[in-house]
C-alpha cells in the first residue's frame, strides 16, 4: 500500500512538472499576443477604497498618470467619512480636477466592494466604465489598452491578468506576491492560451455602460463573492466577447501576518472550489514539489530523488520566466520556491473542505453559485448581544 501511494504521488509530481513547463510556454505565448489597437475612448475609472492599504498613495498616483488621448475621470468611494483611505486619496488628487473621492455610506449588499461600484457607476460621466482594485499599480498605457477593444461592438468586457508585487520586505508579503506570480498567473495564462479559462479578473474590468445596463448592472453582483467571475459569465451569456490583452499591471500584495495571508488565500481557494470544483481538483498538479516530497518520504531512493529534482527544476523554470516578465533577474527566489509550493498545497488541501471565509474583517458563509451571507456572530459575543437587543 505504501509503495502504491509513493508511485501515485510520484506520478502526480511528474504530471505537475510537465504542467509547469506547459504553463511556461503558454505564458510566453500569452505575452506575445498583439497589443490592443483602436481609438482612445472616454472612460470613467471606478476605484472602491477601504482602509489605508500599503502603498495606496503610489497606486492612486499611477492611476492618475495615465497617457490616454480621450476624456477620462477617476472616481473613488469610501463607505465612511473617517475611512483612513480618504485623506490619502484626497492628498493624491490635489490639483487633479479629473479625480474625486465620494463618501457613500449606504451598504447595498454583502459584497461591500460591489456596493461601492454601484454608487460609483451612478456618478460616472463617460460611456466606458473601468472598475479597478485599489491596490493596482497601473502602467501609463493601461487605460488605453483596456478600453480600446471596446470600440468593437462584439467585445463586451476587457480584463487583465496581473503580476504580484510585494508591498514591503516582509516574508508574508513576498509569499503573497509569489503565490500570484508562480501559481495564479501562469495557470490563468495557460487557460487563456488554450481557450479554457473563460476568465474575468476583478483587478481590472472594463465595459461599456450600456453593456452593464443590459446585463442588470453591478446590482446583480451585490451578494456574490466572486463578482468578477459572475460579471464575465453575464457578458458571455449576452453573446459578447471577453478580451484579455497581454498587459500585466502590478497587484500590490501586503500581508501583515501569516494569519492574514492564510485567510486571504483560503478565501480565493474556497471561492474557486465552490464555482469550479473540478478546476480546483485539477490545481493539484500545480504543486509538484509537495507530491515529490511525499513520494520521497514514502519510498526513499534515487528514483524519488530524481522525481523531486525534475519537479523543482520545472517549477524553477516557470518561476524564473514570470520573474523576468516582472523585471526580476536574481536567483534568490529559489529559496522561497519550495516554501511557497508547500503553502499553496496546504491552502489547496484545506479548501477541499467546506467552510466560511474572512473578507475585510467580516466572516462570510459561501452558498451555491458563490453567493455570500454574513456568518452569525458567536453566541455570547458583543455583536450577538447587540443584534438581539435591536
Amino acid at each position: 500500500m505504501v509503495l502504491f501511494l509513493a508511485v501515485a504521488a510520484g506520478m502526480l509530481a511528474v504530471a505537475g512538472a510537465a504542467q509547469a513547463l506547459y504553463a511556461r510556454a503558454a505564458f510566453r505565448k500569452f505575452l506575445s499576443r498583439p497589443w490592443p489597437s483602436g481609438p482612445a475612448l472616454p472612460a470613467s475609472v471606478l476605484k472602491p477604497l477601504h482602509g489605508a492599504e500599503p502603498r495606496l498613495a503610489h497606486c492612486l498616483a499611477t492611476s492618475l498618470a495615465q497617457r490616454h488621448d480621450a476624456e477620462w475621470e477617476l472616481l473613488c468611494a469610501v463607505a465612511r467619512a473617517d475611512d483612513p483611505a480618504r485623506p490619502v486619496a484626497e492628498a493624491a488628487f490635489a490639483g487633479a480636477p479629473q479625480a474625486r473621492v465620494l463618501v457613500r455610506p449606504a451598504i447595498l449588499g454583502e459584497n461591500r466592494k460591489v456596493s461601492q461600484l454601484v454608487h460609483l457607476a451612478a456618478e460616472a460621466r463617460h460611456p466606458v466604465l473601468v472598475a479597478v482594485d485599489s491596490d493596482m499599480d497601473c502602467p501609463p498605457q493601461w487605460l488605453t489598452a483596456v478600453t480600446a477593444p471596446l470600440a468593437d461592438p462584439r467585445v463586451g468586457l476587457v480584463t487583465c491578468l496581473y503580476l504580484g508585487v510585494p508591498a514591503d520586505g516582509s516574508p508574508w508579503s513576498r509569499l503573497a506576491a509569489a503565490g500570484v506570480n508562480w501559481h495564479f498567473l501562469p495557470s490563468a495564462a495557460l487557460g487563456e492560451t488554450i481557450g479554457q479559462a473563460d476568465g474575468c479578473y476583478g483587478a481590472t474590468m472594463a465595459l461599456r455602460a450600456e453593456t452593464l445596463a443590459r446585463i442588470g448592472g453591478f446590482e446583480r453582483l451585490l451578494d456574490v463573492l466572486a463578482d468578477d467571475h459572475a460579471l464575465g459569465e453575464a457578458v458571455r451569456e449576452a453573446g459578447l466577447q471577453v478580451v484579455v490583452p497581454p498587459l500585466l499591471p502590478g497587484h500590490v500584495m501586503g500581508e501583515e501576518s501569516f494569519a492574514a495571508l492564510w485567510a486571504h488565500e483560503l478565501r480565493w481557494a474556497r471561492t474557486t472550489r465552490i464555482l469550479r470544483p473540478w478546476s480546483h481538483v485539477g490545481l493539484a498538479l500545480t504543486n509538484p514539489i509537495p507530491w515529490a516530497l511525499l513520494a520521497l518520504a514514502l519510498a526513499p531512493g534515487l528514483a524519488a530523488l530524481g522525481v523531486l529534482g525534475a519537479a523543482f527544476a520545472a517549477r524553477a523554470a516557470l518561476a524564473r520566466r514570470v520573474n523576468l516578465a516582472g523585471g526580476e533577474r536574481g536567483w534568490g527566489f529559489l529559496a522561497w520556491l519550495p516554501i511557497r509550493d508547500l503553502l499553496s498545497f496546504a491552502v489547496w488541501a484545506t479548501a477541499l473542505y467546506p467552510g466560511g471565509v474572512v473578507w475585510q474583517g467580516r466572516r462570510l458563509l459561501l452558498r451555491a453559485g458563490g453567493r455570500i451571507v454574513a456568518a452569525p456572530a458567536p453566541t455570547g459575543s458583543s455583536t450577538a448581544k447587540e443584534a438581539a437587543s435591536r
